[in-house]
């Protein structure tokens, strides 16, 4: 029995096992979107059997790069997250590299456990769907030292990072033009969490509408937070109010689906008393009596968008960062409808 130990793999030989040439073995390694998906199979295929994967990692410690991705969620219980995800494993695999998710819970202290990650070198750089950089004293770091960061869903409110999410503006300016179309002259617009960008970008979009047929007098905010029970607890407070509108345009739907909830708590029927609107069409929104029309997120791309513009720029210099705004789509479904022409039904009381 020969005990010597082996000759490491070369990249001459993976080339020679897959019949192609070293510099299509580099990059169908380096850069697999620009061989053909034959080719790159013959080749992983070779670097499989010749144990060049090693010789790989090992080039990877050299070039003090870890090949892995970390993504700092709020929650992975919202339900944006999971076709967010979807979207940035696909790119992120298809390119050599994996996915690490730091869910925060919104606990500093977790976000900080996470960020060792950096500091160690076992992340290469972040996805931030939190909508703020991750630890106090982060902008205290000196110019030029920051790692590779691209903000999803929620922007931070810094130009120099990149961002990727969809039109809040122009989605909430077609969802309240929607209401509009059908004849709604009074629409509430129920707000998201005090101070945030993406409910303030939302309520822009709703208040152009609203300004552009000159109907401010007859529509208003609700304040809300965010949730199912935040869009209950609004709906309490307008009929505190003498006059109450015919329609409800959402900050998402989480909320929309809160103010149906209350609604009809009340007798009231949706949508032949109130017509109601939500934003984001996540899973549950086509399960709920009546199913809500909403505008839709497309979470996939958005997230196949922020991990390419990351990787992006882990290798190329970018002279100026940008924000990518999607275009959302209304998807119209069984919670809106006319205005109401007869006296509401139901009860006003508390």
């Amino acid at each position: 029995m020969d005990d010597s130990p082996k000759k490491a793999a070369t990249i001459e030989d993976v080339a020679k096992l897959a019949g192609v040439s070293i510099a299509t073995v580099s990059r169908a390694i380096r850069m697999p979107e620009k061989v053909a998906e034959s080719t790159r199979k013959k080749v992983m295929s070779a670097v499989a059997r010749t144990g060049y994967t090693a010789n790989a990692m090992a080039r990877n410690l050299r070039l003090q790069r870890s090949q892995m991705v970390m993504v700092l969620t709020p929650s992975i219980a919202d339900p944006n997250f999971p076709g967010i995800l979807i979207g940035l494993e696909k790119v992120a695999s298809k390119k050599g590299y994996g996915v690490i998710i730091g869910n925060t819970e919104g606990n500093i202290s977790h976000e900080e456990s996470y960020l060792r990650f950096l500091s160690t070198g076992m992340v290469d750089g972040l996805i931030i769907l939190t909508g703020h950089l991750p630890v106090a004293g982060w902008e205290k770091r000196p110019a030029g030292t920051f790692p590779q960061l691209v903000a999803v869903t929620r922007p931070i409110g810094d130009p120099q990072f990149e961002y990727v999410g969809v039109d809040d503006v122009s989605a909430a300016k077609m969802a309240t033009e929607y209401l509009m179309s059908l004849g709604h002259k009074q629409i509430v617009y129920v707000a998201g969490p005090t101070g945030g960008i993406v409910s303030d970008r939302r309520k822009k979009g709703y208040q152009d509408a609203v300004n552009s047929v000159h109907l401010e007098d007859k529509c208003w905010t609700v304040e809300s937070d965010g949730t199912g029970e935040g869009g209950r607890a609004a709906v309490e407070r307008l009929f505190i109010r003498d006059t109450l509108p015919t329609a409800f345009f959402c900050y998402n739907d989480d909320t929309a689906i809160g103010v149906i909830s209350s609604l009809k708590s009340r007798g009231y029927r949706v949508p032949e008393d109130f017509s109601v609107i939500g934003f984001d069409d996540i899973p549950f929104a086509n399960n709920v009596s009546p199913s809500l029309t909403t505008m839709r997120q497309p979470r996939s791309q958005i997230g196949e968008l922020a991990m390419e513009t990351l990787l992006h720029n882990l290798t190329e210099t970018s002279e100026a960062s940008k924000q990518v705004l999607l275009h959302g789509d209304l998807i119209v479904r069984e919670s809106c409808s006319q205005p109401r022409t007869t006296k509401l039904g139901g009860y006003r009381g508390n």
